[in-house]
């Protein structure tokens, strides 16, 4: 991966464990390392195909200078999720902060916290069939794009579909969306558990009714399995209130444990499913 690397930025800004430095404020030296495609600015030689990494400057310094922040892990890690939120071309980004002199008592040049985050491409199914179907699933989707960690990048259609299992209820409400987070899997569970419990989720019945229903479908191209989280999800091959939205904006993403795209997935479960 190509990279483009700004070093020792050098910042007057408020971080720090002690009232001083909040007050007073220090100099700071932050280093970005943006990894991302550059081949194509390459050989256009045009700025618009790459990012200007005077503007990243400029960003770095307006949000470190905007903020304060305890510790300086808490600064580089709020950074890199805004960084990469903001700058969709980047892949992986390393944020460097350095705090020359720091107040510890002793001679010191300087503490450097790093930290190495990654962009995760996730695909989510949503459904409802309780109140407002259709206002729970935009709610939801609007509660996952106002998280700082979060990005909505996609939606399918939204279709009405037939309860699964064998629990009557009403008709449902689905769709799948694709965010960028930078969230690690079980962080992103978490907030869409909040999201659940701001809709007045309850799970009282196994497949029964629901206000909003959020399961992460893939999560790049890992696998996990533990008690909390299986990615895949364990039972999306049979459902087709999930293939048939996941199709209309994934047709060709190939389920790592099945070694089949959506698409093909989709074909097998649904024979007569016309705008394949």
């Amino acid at each position: 991966m190509d990279q483009i690397i700004i070093q020792d930025l050098s910042i007057y800004a408020k971080h720090g464990v002690y009232m001083e430095e909040n007050i007073l404020g220090q100099q700071f030296l932050v280093s970005v390392y943006l990894d991302l495609d550059l081949s194509r600015a390459g050989q256009t030689d045009n700025l618009e195909d790459t990012i200007d990494y005077g503007k990243v400057c400029h960003f770095v310094t307006n949000y470190m200078q905007s903020h304060t922040f305890k510790l300086i892990e808490a600064a580089a890690e709020h950074l890199a999720q805004e960084l990469l939120l903001k700058y969709m071309q980047v892949k992986k980004i390393r944020i460097k902060v350095k705090k020359p002199w720091a107040p510890i008592g002793l001679p010191i040049k300087n503490v450097c916290v790093t930290v190495d985050r990654t962009r995760h491409s996730v695909y989510l199914s949503l459904g409802s069939n309780l109140g407002d179907r259709q206002a729970y699933l935009q709610q939801g989707i609007k509660e996952l794009d106002a998280l700082s960690s979060c990005k909505v990048c996609e939606q399918s259609q939204i279709i009405e579909t037939e309860p699964y299992g064998n629990v009557p209820q009403d008709r449902f409400l689905n769709c799948v969306i694709r965010i960028d987070t930078v969230l690690k899997p079980e962080q992103l569970l978490e907030e869409l558990h909040k999201i659940e419990a701001n809709a007045g989720r309850t799970r009282e019945v196994h497949w029964g009714p629901r206000t909003l229903d959020l399961d992460i479908l893939f999560y790049d191209h890992i696998t996990v399995n533990t008690p909390e989280l299986t990615i895949p999800h364990a039972d999306l091959h049979n459902r087709d209130f999930v293939l048939k939205p996941l199709c209309e904006i994934a047709p060709w993403y190939q389920h790592p444990i099945l070694h089949q795209t959506v698409r093909q997935l989709c074909g097998q479960l649904v024979k007569d499913y016309d705008w394949l």
